[in-house]
């Protein structure tokens, strides 16, 4: 992997994708609860946390001992066009470091956190910040969602272990769901709703903003959840599987391009069907390799569908049909001439997408 970033990608990022969240404590403290066993005599680097703001580097640092960890590493990314990306008081890139309370301190001392300037801008694809990944045993922090994508790959590639925050519908890139089929990543323990501080040049918004009573900005995102590849008790429950495929076959009916059933809610997954289903992204909140296993997700790119649909005409609850390149899920469509494959389900002369669906078999059962 290259040294080399294209940081420019990360300047459009910042200034058009407003990837400068900051994680709130009680998040952090809600989730790593879960690692306790997994820091110990760890070096920690969190490589997308401005040392000034970040609730990371609070977290570690005073719960240094307390963890046993061996070292905590910290940088951020600094453009060097001034306030295009941060907002706060550091102008530099810079690296902390820091390796412990002095005997009789209970908190931090300024003196004992190492500063040193970075050469470069503190992109976590700079040959500094890799340098630094090879040295860490374990990577926590909230990378920019907007190069999820390429973040998570560096740290599959450098075989890393990491537990990182990144955007829930993650699951269904191309980049990332096979990581997840492979078992190679999965979910932590909270995905869902999440607040985030945001800098105070961001504008108000209609919806899911709030000011608290010292004027500090907070967005509510709805598709946040924590991605990691340590193992974590979570992965190993069994789901509880309640419902009969048979005499409910009605209940399950199966794709018309795909060789398995529809099951739209993962409560009702049959305890007794063998074969290819699939199943809500949700799912994966559930999922142990033990237990299941991913064989793909209804998704175009990943292929696997067996039959091509001609030209899509979508149709509205008012029967208005007009043609369109993508259905919308959920839509109806009605067969008229070439279109890409995908997911469908059959519904009187009507075809019906749905939503995107991971596709698993219970390994307990025969097919």
């Amino acid at each position: 992997m290259s040294g080399k970033p294209g940081n420019q990608s990360l300047h459009v990022a910042a200034a058009a994708h407003k990837d400068e969240f900051y994680t709130q404590l009680a998040d952090i403290e809600s989730e790593l609860t879960h690692y306790r066993e997994h820091f110990q005599n760890k070096v920690v680097y969190c490589n997308c946390d401005d040392p000034t703001v970040s609730n990371f580097f609070k977290y570690f640092s005073m719960k240094f001992s307390d963890l046993g960890l061996k070292k905590l590493i910290t940088t951020c990314y600094r453009n060097q066009q001034r306030d295009l990306f941060s907002q706060h008081d550091v102008e530099n890139a810079v690296k902390l470091e820091y390796d412990g309370f002095r005997e009789g301190d209970r908190v931090p001392q300024l003196q004992d956190i190492g500063v040193t300037q970075l050469k470069g801008d503190g992109d976590f694809r700079s040959e500094e910040c890799i340098e630094l990944i090879m040295q860490a045993d374990i990577v926590v922090t909230n990378p920019p969602f907007s190069l999820f994508r390429e973040y998570i790959r560096q740290l599959v590639d450098y075989d890393k272990k990491f537990i990182v925050i990144g955007p829930r519908n993650a699951i269904t890139y191309k980049e990332v769901f096979p990581l997840l089929m492979e078992n190679r990543v999965w979910l932590g323990y909270h995905t869902g709703d999440m607040e985030f501080r945001v800098p105070d040049s961001y504008p108000a918004k209609e919806h899911r903003f709030r000011k608290d009573e010292n004027g500090n900005k907070f967005y509510s995102l709805g598709n946040a959840g924590w991605f990691t590849n340590l193992e974590i008790a979570k992965r190993n429950e069994h789901l509880i599987l309640y419902k009969s495929y048979q005499g409910n076959e009605n209940e399950y009916p199966f794709y018309d391009n795909y060789d398995a059933i529809e099951v739209n809610q993962v409560a009702i997954i049959p305890k007794d069907w063998g074969g290819a289903m699939g199943v809500p992204i949700t799912f994966l909140d559930k999922y142990n390799p033990d237990q299941f296993e991913i064989i793909g997700i209804t998704k175009t790119w990943f292929g696997g569908a067996t039959k091509a649909y001609p030209r899509q005409v979508q149709v509205s609850a008012s029967g208005k049909r007009s043609e369109v390149t993508k259905l919308n899920d959920g839509a109806a469509l009605k067969i008229d001439g070439p279109v890409e494959k995908t997911y469908y389900l059959v519904d009187g002369d009507h075809y019906v997408q749905k939503f995107a669906r991971i596709l698993v078999r219970n390994r307990n059962v025969q097919t």
